[in-house]
């Protein structure tokens, strides 16, 4: 479930990363885009391939990285934050809230496998 999540939230990200190339100052929206999908795609596999306790720790920090930027420019206007451009968005279209529902899944996920993988590693001790 966590790494499908985090494959949703890769493939959105990867698909929107070039609508969003002329969003930027020095850093644009897309290439943002691009190292959001490229770390859910890291992340994923880690999920799959590691059984330790640090692979879902990982996830759900990149799927906690991809969800609070999300939800804070759709509401809130920050403006530019250093190289970071103005990503304000005050909308909700189809590929925003998939990958919006893929990155909550993606935390619940990551977030239950972070705890069974400690519960694990306690008894191991």
């Amino acid at each position: 479930m966590t790494a499908a999540a985090l494959a949703m939230d890769a493939y959105v990200h990867f698909d929107l990363a070039s609508t969003y190339d002329t969003v930027a100052d020095v850093i644009s929206q897309g290439t943002l885009f691009r190292v959001t999908a490229v770390l859910a795609v890291v992340a994923g596999l880690l999920v799959l391939l590691v059984n330790r306790v640090w692979a879902p720790a990982f996830a759900l920090l990149v799927a906690a990285g991809a969800l609070v930027p999300v939800l804070l420019y759709r509401y809130v206007d920050v403006g530019e934050l250093g190289p970071i451009p103005n990503m304000y968005e005050p909308v909700w279209y189809p590929d925003k809230t998939l990958t919006a529902v893929a990155e909550v899944v993606a935390v619940a996920g990551a977030a239950a496998l972070l705890v069974l993988a400690k519960r694990r590693s306690g008894r191991a001790a």
